[in-house]
Parts: structure tokens; sequence; C-alpha cells
């Protein structure tokens, strides 16, 4: 006879390697290279996942829908993850788990300031990495004893969701002319550059960032900027 974790196992269609099975994941995420990295990460460990985009769309579902895990960036279309996270942290009943992300560490602390349980760095592409954060918070009753992944591996997302990622940013750019657009597209690209190592354009949008806050950014700073997305969107084209 199964005993009494033997059964939970079993009705939960355990399947070794899977140590999130059962688990169900909302990530609000607005760059489809990250979120297609977290859905290969959740679809190798056996968790469950939707996606919103923006901090409306979140709440949307929320409406509905009450996951085990929810996983908030920290800078979105909308506004803050910050503000959502403040406002599940308090939430009755209450998401089991409140991760934020953000490829910006230096918010680490306004985030778990804001209630979140943890936070993960992007680009969180480790496998073993993102099952011990959110095994690390699970109640007890949802983990299951002896299917941890022990074996480290990193996934690789698909490179036409980082040219998506791309031609979003090139898009927003050559149109924003206010200070929240500007913003916004500023740090979504630096993002991109951090989840796809691409340090010649973290450099450059760091250096168009700096010039932000200074009140000026330089023609040719912009102008590079703008080459600079146009050349990856162009290499990335499918053939």
């Amino acid at each position: 006879m199964p005993n009494e974790m033997e059964d939970i196992m079993l009705r939960r269609g355990w399947v070794p390697g899977r140590p999130l099975l059962g688990v169900t994941l909302l990530l609000v995420e607005d760059s489809r290279f990250a979120s297609e990295g977290v859905r290969m990460m959740c679809q190798r460990l056996g968790a469950r996942i939707r996606r919103a985009e923006t901090l409306g769309s979140a709440r949307k579902h929320l409406e509905t829908y009450l996951p085990t895990v929810i996983l908030i960036d920290i800078g979105l279309p909308d506004g803050s993850g910050l503000s959502l996270i403040r406002e599940l942290s308090t939430a009755k009943p209450r998401i089991p788990v409140i991760l934020g992300t953000s490829g910006d560490d230096g918010v680490e602390a306004l985030a778990r300031e804001a209630g979140a349980d943890d936070f993960l760095t992007k680009p969180a592409l480790s496998l073993r990495a993102f099952q011990d954060a959110l095994l690390a918070h699970l109640p007890d009753e949802m983990k299951l004893p002896q299917v941890r992944l022990d074996q480290e591996k990193q996934i690789e997302p698909d490179p036409f969701a980082l040219r998506d990622d791309i031609m979003h940013a090139a898009d927003i750019l050559a149109v924003a002319d206010g200070d929240t657009a500007v913003d916004y597209v500023v740090q979504f690209i630096g993002g991109v550059a951090r989840a796809s190592r691409d340090m010649p354009l973290q450099r450059t949008v760091e250096k168009f960032g700096r010039q932000r806050a200074r009140g000026k950014v330089s023609n040719a700073t912009r102008t590079k900027l703008v080459t600079m997305l146009d050349a990856r969107i162009e290499a990335a084209r499918p053939i």
C-alpha cells in the first residue's frame, strides 16, 4: 500500500525530475525573451505557467485565478511591479510565493521591502537556481521529497523571441517623447541586453541613461543606440 506522500505523488501525476508538479505560476513580464526562458524552465520542472505583459493584465488574471507562485518584473509598461507586490503581499488569501525580478539587482531591496518572498536577477536561466528559489518558499504540503533537480543546466530561449523584444524596443524608441515612455524603453533595452549578454548594447543604453539623468541625450548617442538595434534586428532576420 502506498504511504500518504506516495499517494499525493500519484494523484499529482508525479514524474521523476519534475519537482514543481502541481505548481501554477503567473509570470508578469513584458519581455518575450525573458518569458520564453521562464516558460522553458517551468516546462522542464513540471510547473504550469500563465503570462501577463502588464500590471493591468495581471490584475485581470488575478480576479479569477490564484496561482501558487507569481513572478513579477519590476519595470513594466504601465508602472512598477513594486505596486503589485505591495498589493499581493497583504491580500487575503495571499499567493503562497511572491517573487520579484529585474535585470537591475539594485532593486532587490525594494522588492523585498514591498513584500516579495525572494528576488531573481535576470537573466534567470539556471534550472537549479529557479527551482531552489521556488521550493524554498512553497508550503510544506506542496513539496515532494527527493524529486529536487540536482543537475545544473542553463536554458537557452529562442533567439527569435529576442528579435521580437529588440523590434519592440526600437518601435517604442522611435516615437517616445515623454519622460515615462523614454525611461521605460531605456530600462527595457537594458534588460534585454543583460539577458542576451550583449555587452556593447548594454554599455550604449547605460550611456543613454546617464545622459538622460543629466538632462540631455546627445544626438550621437541616440543615433548609435538606434543603429545598434537595427543591426541586431537585421542579423536575426529569418532566412
